[in-house]
């Protein structure tokens, strides 16, 4: 028996603002969605067009409170070929909200506070 990843799941409040946040922060663009025939849910699964790893994006129509995260000790990572341009791109950006420069890493946050680990390709 073998298993392997599908995707991971983010709820959001505000899905266009989400969708747009990850399509300039992150170069992810939407490949399918579902949409409930009464209009409670809608799944958005972003793509990053090299992997078929997806990260499904959840709107419920009922939900007006934010999530809550907890610590938000839990992120999603991404490895990036040119660490420095993404790193300014998302300062720029104003979505770093923590750096560990010691590991050589950082962190992204989106709109509803998720965090995104951002890694450099370790050759």
């Amino acid at each position: 028996m073998k298993f392997r990843f599908a995707h991971n799941n983010f709820n959001v409040l505000d899905l266009g603002k989400s969708i747009r946040f990850y399509q300039e922060a992150l170069g992810l663009a939407e490949v399918r969605r579902k949409e409930a025939a009464d209009g409670a849910f809608i799944l958005v699964f972003l793509g990053d067009g090299q992997t078929d790893h997806r990260l499904e994006l959840t709107w419920l129509r009922d939900r007006k409170e934010p999530y809550n995260l907890g610590d938000n000790e839990f992120h999603l990572a991404l490895v990036v070929d040119d660490f420095e341009a993404a790193h300014t791109h998302h300062k720029a950006m104003g979505c770093i909200c923590y750096e560990n420069e010691k590991m050589g890493i950082y962190f992204i946050n989106d709109p509803d506070d998720y965090w995104i680990e951002i890694v450099p390709i370790r050759r």
